[in-house]
């Protein structure tokens, strides 16, 4: 919905097991901005794809999405497309909102397509996830800083995880026009236009030794932390763009939740 001051969306998913082994979804809403789609997969799962029902986020508008995954449901999310931040007439920064709650034993894999932040734009992306013990979290997040060719707008993203009640990870990178002297230093993001992330909380293979997945001659560079008091790893990785990006994360998740019949100390380094 637009209004003065801009686009509002919305968008509202519950999973709850169906008494039949499968995944029902009892709440499946979207409004204005956002709408939800039920996509086909198979059992026991359900699958759910946001599909953006106008253009934002601009300056000024207000998207936000709540799932929230029952005991021993498994969902899986994802987007129709890239999501691409652009200027608007209102000065005001756009705001795009998550928040992920995970019941004991649910599962959830998060997997939207990137987010680009056009030149001239301004978007403030929060993340929240509360997981439960015994739940299983795959969440991917790319951040991509300007179109081809195009110089970045700016874009802050804070991730906050949440392990049985107690806040295990809360950061946030900010990055483009605007932000602090230094983002795209040595220390920040050393040139790279794509940004990812691969939170894996509660799976068999989620706990990995501190590890540099990559070479110094890879375009690609990404290392595996552990985060202290969950069984929980963020991965982190820089490439020249959303291209380069993509198979090194999809590679390193296929990795980390293979079935393995010994214990693996780390997660082997991506082809």
């Amino acid at each position: 919905m637009r209004t003065a001051s801009g686009v509002t969306g919305a968008a509202r998913i519950r999973a709850v097991p169906d008494g039949r082994g499968g995944t029902a979804l009892p709440l499946l809403t979207g409004e204005g901005a956002l709408a939800v789609r039920r996509t086909r997969t198979a059992p026991p799962g359900a699958a759910v794809t946001l599909v953006g029902a106008m253009s934002a986020p601009l300056g000024g508008d207000r998207l936000r999405v709540d799932v929230e995954v029952g005991a021993g449901a498994r969902l899986t999310v994802g987007s129709a497309a890239a999501t691409v931040a652009l200027p608007g007439r209102e000065r005001r920064p756009a705001a795009y909102d998550v928040r992920l709650t995970l019941a004991e034993d649910a599962v959830l894999h998060w997997l939207p397509e990137p987010v680009i932040a056009a030149a001239g734009s301004d978007l403030r992306m929060t993340m929240r996830a509360e997981v439960a013990p015994g739940a299983l979290l795959v969440l991917r997040e790319e951040l991509v800083l300007g179109r081809h060719g195009e110089p970045p707008g700016r874009l802050v993203s804070r991730l906050t995880l949440t392990v049985d009640g107690r806040t295990v990870l809360d950061q946030e990178l900010a990055a483009g026009r605007g932000a602090a002297p230094g983002w795209d230093g040595p220390a920040g993001l050393a040139g790279h236009r794509a940004a990812g992330q691969l939170l894996l909380v509660g799976a068999e293979g989620a706990t990995l030794l501190p590890r540099v997945l990559t070479t110094r001659a890879d375009a690609v560079q990404a290392a595996a932390t552990p985060l202290a008091g969950a069984p929980a790893t963020l991965v982190t990785a820089l490439a020249p763009d959303a291209r380069e990006l993509r198979p090194l994360l999809i590679r390193t998740l296929h990795a980390a939740l293979a079935p393995s019949p010994h214990p693996r100390p780390a997660l082997a380094t991506a082809p």
